[in-house]
């Protein structure tokens, strides 16, 4: 049973809508956590999320501003810290493309500089968050994300005698995250015109609260190497149309540079070191059979199918305009109504 009532946790871009999330499930569920470090550039952010969790209220709380980037200042923050949570990272994809050194000085640097900092420091556990579109990337974003998952697995070979352990966590589409779909299609439907990219797009779905119960699964049963993706449902962009708004308009705009019409979390290739157990499927680091059996053992695991692949577009889960409306109203805005 995962405990983390006098652990000290570091959290980067601790002031995103994960972040924040995360915080709070944090303090409610172990109220006795030693310290809970809020790590970010934002300050107004950090300002406006002290105002909730303020540290006179929840003494364990600190906010440290500082970028990933920024070795020595990341060095600093990392003393006295058991656990670090790593979810900092830039995410606009056309903003990627247009700006590609910005993306890699966070995302590849700046994971390095994690693994670094952790290694530099007492840390015992790092759990970096991941995406869809590391796997089989087609634009920068992920790209660069494929490379920090790369690093955060390799990290374990070179931590020598130290007790620590990195994992990393990829998961698609957050319903209600900013710039999801979810909330776009809400305030165009004001419009009476929503825009389809492609009458045949789908979409993995997943809550915040499923992110933040696959960290602390990653936190509580990890070996060190690990990238685990949860067993979600799908979506077909159509159905979120007629879940919003039935009576809209909709326009087929065609599909945006860097994106692809099917998400995809474990690729062709991965399903030769892919285990499943229970929720989840985890890739496994590239290795020799026995190093294989040890996390089939310790999960009592199965591989999958040689040949398998995890896309939203063959998913045999789905959710139904009816399901995605019940979504929007526990999600996003319980006063929903069409």
């Amino acid at each position: 049973m995962l405990d983390l009532n006098e652990k000290s946790i570091l959290v980067t871009g601790g002031t995103g809508s994960f972040g924040k999330k995360l915080i709070e499930t944090i303090l409610l569920k172990f109220p006795r956590v030693k310290r809970l470090v809020v790590y970010s550039r934002d300050e107004l952010k950090q300002f406006e999320m002290a105002q909730i969790f303020s540290e006179v209220k929840y003494p364990a709380m600190r906010y440290f501003i500082g970028d990933v980037r920024d070795y020595p200042r990341f060095k600093r923050a990392c003393q006295g810290i058991d656990i670090i949570i790593h979810a900092a990272a830039l995410k606009q994809v056309p903003a990627a493309e247009y700006n590609p050194m910005e993306f890699i000085k966070t995302n590849i640097l700046g994971a390095q500089n994690v693994i670094d900092a952790s290694l530099g420091s007492d840390v015992k556990n790092v759990v970096a968050l991941s995406t869809d579109k590391a796997a089989a990337p087609i634009n920068l974003y992920g790209a660069t994300k494929l490379c920090s998952d790369k690093l955060f697995v390799a990290a374990n070979n070179i931590k020598g005698s130290k007790d620590i352990k990195f994992s990393v966590v990829r998961y698609g589409n957050v319903i209600g995250s900013r710039g999801s779909v979810i909330p776009f299609f809400m305030n165009k439907s004001k419009e009476g015109l929503l825009p389809i990219t492609h009458e045949d797009m789908t979409r993995f779905n997943i809550s915040l609260e499923e992110g933040i119960d696959l960290v602390f699964f990653a936190l509580e049963n990890a070996i060190g190497g690990e990238i685990f993706v949860p067993k979600i449902p799908s979506y077909r962009i159509t159905d979120v149309a007629k879940a919003v708004a039935p009576n809209c308009k909709t326009e087929i705009v065609g599909i945006r540079p860097g994106e692809k019409l099917h998400e995809e979390m474990i690729t062709e290739t991965d399903s030769y070191q892919t285990i499943e157990f229970g929720k989840y499927f985890c890739i496994l680091p590239a290795g020799s059979e026995q190093q294989k059996e040890k996390y089939i053992k310790h999960y009592c695991a199965t591989s999958v199918k040689i040949g398998f692949k995890y896309n939203s577009g063959t998913n045999t889960e789905w959710l139904s305009v009816e399901q995605l409306r019940d979504q929007i109203k526990k999600y996003i805005d319980p006063n929903f109504n069409v």
